[in-house]
């Protein structure tokens, strides 16, 4: 299979008389001709290597075995939150025997529809959806842990919204209460686990598990979070998800933002369930740049589940696992600032602090502790990260170092009816491709700002890493408020990005710095226009490559009691 259907034409003398006068070059018309004939050359190498047969990584390879795939109906999907069905028998025994994975539609599972949670026809000028013929390292790990791929979930548009209304396919309820926000854009990962924890909730009281028109759902899932894209629908479905730090899972066959916040990681039941899987996916691939020397090899992953168990037991012997000493030894530290974003309403920050505080009455150290800088922290994502990303993924352009881009997405230029469907159903899209443009502009936005921003990335991983030398945990809260009602259609176009301001602005900044976060439910809060509640998180950061520790601290927070039960 070719990668380019044909050549590109060839550069003539106007050709070169105009890349020329956009650098206010005048070339003596000797020079002119050999630069025309160096453009040329380099021309046709660049057609040649265009029409090699296209290479797939042998470590890709999904196998032989055939994959059949189905879009299920409303009646099997009541919300929304499955993209395709399909069983994909695990090739191995494992921790994850037994158990159903779902994937973040914007993961290449070979044989099945990536559609990135956007319109047919955007990733592919040929046909609706490229069918992906590789499956992420991620896959081919649950699959050799004994998992069964149950089906692909509902994404955002383009993974980029931190609401669950944006999707091609219609917005993802919130599994506590249709109708209402459940977060993105891991959307419908975040809803099909929350299925289970509701029944798993429910039978814990022996109220009886019938039918609740909420289908099928998934012991785990997959999800992507370059913003807060795998932490917001933990928070506000309810669930337990992780963000891990920046390399230590490999992206490679995942459809990216930017390279410098691409992440991907676990959304599960419980604590214990998010160390498991993220044991499955952790560790080197050789392919992802994102990975550093800190990246485990896959032989040296640590069973963070089995860790997590031999910290407790040794804890319970020690006498020291009770509500009033499992915390003992831990420094916590809620960051004054996260407290400040726009939105973030009384109930949510009073349910955040008092979990905070749980941690003195276990037996730990808390206090309120200053990083002036997290209030730039979205700010310094923007900057940093908004140069490139409608490329990244808008275009599948290649990052500059050697990696896998995402074999059979060709996205076709975006014109008007793209702009026109894109306003109506995630204008952020376009926002980030018109920013992109503006700040890629020659003398309109100076390459020295984003150079700037870079190294201010470093500055607030540093002023991170400052307060986590004093504190083993960093706390803040998630999800500004809980669910809102989906809206009712219609909205401008600031209307609908007005709806997730303050969402990620307790999110973004990790992505950027690469500290580890992880969600757990810690209470409820009241929804504003109707009868009923929905799930409030919090934030736990740990030190980079430093998930044991964290997962042990959310471990210790639930001997005072479930989120769900507060």
């Amino acid at each position: 299979m070719a990668a380019v259907a044909g050549p590109v034409p060839k550069p003539t003398a106007e050709t070169l008389r105009g890349i020329a006068d956009s650098f206010g070059f005048k070339m003596e018309p000797k020079d002119e001709a050999a630069y025309l004939k160096l453009l040329q050359d380099d021309s046709a190498i660049i057609d040649y290597v265009a029409g090699l047969t296209e290479y797939r990584d042998s470590r890709l390879d999904p196998g032989t075995e055939e994959r059949k795939y189905a879009q299920p109906p409303a009646s099997e999907n009541p919300l929304n939150a499955w993209s395709h069905r399909t069983e994909i028998k695990p090739t191995g025994t494992g921790p994850l025997s037994g158990k159903t994975v779902a994937v973040k539609d914007n993961i290449c599972v070979a044989g099945l529809p990536l559609t990135g949670g956007t319109q047919p026809y955007h990733l592919s000028k040929d046909k609706p959806y490229p069918i992906s013929d590789i499956d992420a390292p991620v896959i081919a790990r649950v699959l050799e842990a004994g998992g069964t791929i149950a089906g692909t979930s509902t994404c955002e548009n383009y993974c980029m919204s931190a609401m669950s209304f944006t999707s091609a396919t219609g917005p993802v309820d919130n599994p506590w209460l249709k109708g209402y926000e459940c977060g993105g854009s891991s959307s419908g990962s975040g809803a099909l686990v929350g299925i289970k924890c509701i029944r798993k909730w429910k039978e814990k009281k022996g109220e009886k598990v019938e039918d609740d028109g909420l289908g099928e759902g998934a012991d785990f899932a997959l999800g992507g979070d370059q913003g807060g894209s795998i932490r917001l629908p933990s928070a506000y479905s309810g669930i337990y998800g992780l963000k891990p730090t920046h390399g230590l899972v490999p992206y490679t066959g995942i459809a990216a933002l930017h390279p410098m916040i691409d992440h991907c990681g676990p959304m599960a039941g419980s604590v214990r369930d998010v160390a498991l899987l993220l044991s499955v996916i952790a560790g080197y691939d050789g392919i992802d740049p994102r990975m550093t020397p800190q990246t485990p090899l896959r032989s040296q992953v640590p069973a963070y589940a089995d860790l997590l168990d031999s910290a407790i037991a040794a804890r319970t012997s020690a006498g020291d696992w009770t509500p009033t000493t499992a915390a003992r030894g831990m420094r916590i530290g809620l960051i004054k600032e996260a407290w400040e974003v726009p939105n973030l309403s009384a109930e949510v920050a009073s349910a955040v602090s008092r979990a905070g505080e749980r941690f003195r009455e276990l037996g730990g150290t808390v206090d309120v502790i200053n990083i002036p800088l997290h209030r730039d922290g979205a700010a310094i994502w923007t900057a940093a990260t908004h140069a490139h990303m409608a490329d990244t993924f808008l275009a599948n352009e290649a990052p500059t170092l050697l990696s896998h881009p995402l074999p059979g997405l060709a996205p076709p230029s975006p014109d008007q009816k793209w702009y026109d469907t894109m306003t109506a159903a995630n204008p952020a899209v376009v926002s980030v491709l018109l920013h992109g443009a503006h700040l890629r502009s020659p003398g309109r936005f100076p390459a020295a700002a984003r150079a700037k921003a870079v190294m201010h990335v470093h500055q607030l991983r540093a002023a991170y890493d400052a307060a986590l030398e004093k504190y083993d945990v960093l706390i803040t809260p998630v999800n500004p408020t809980v669910g809102w009602r989906h809206p009712a259609g219609g909205e401008g176009v600031l209307e609908k990005l007005e709806m997730a301001l303050g969402n990620t602005k307790n999110t973004m900044p990790f992505n950027a710095t690469g500290h580890p976060g992880l969600v757990i439910p810690v209470g409820w809060g009241k929804v504003e226009d109707g009868e009923g509640r929905l799930p409030v998180g919090m934030q736990m950061i740990g030190k980079r490559f430093g998930e044991e520790k964290l997962l042990l601290a959310a471990a210790a927070w639930e001997v005072g009691g479930l989120g769900w039960d507060n």
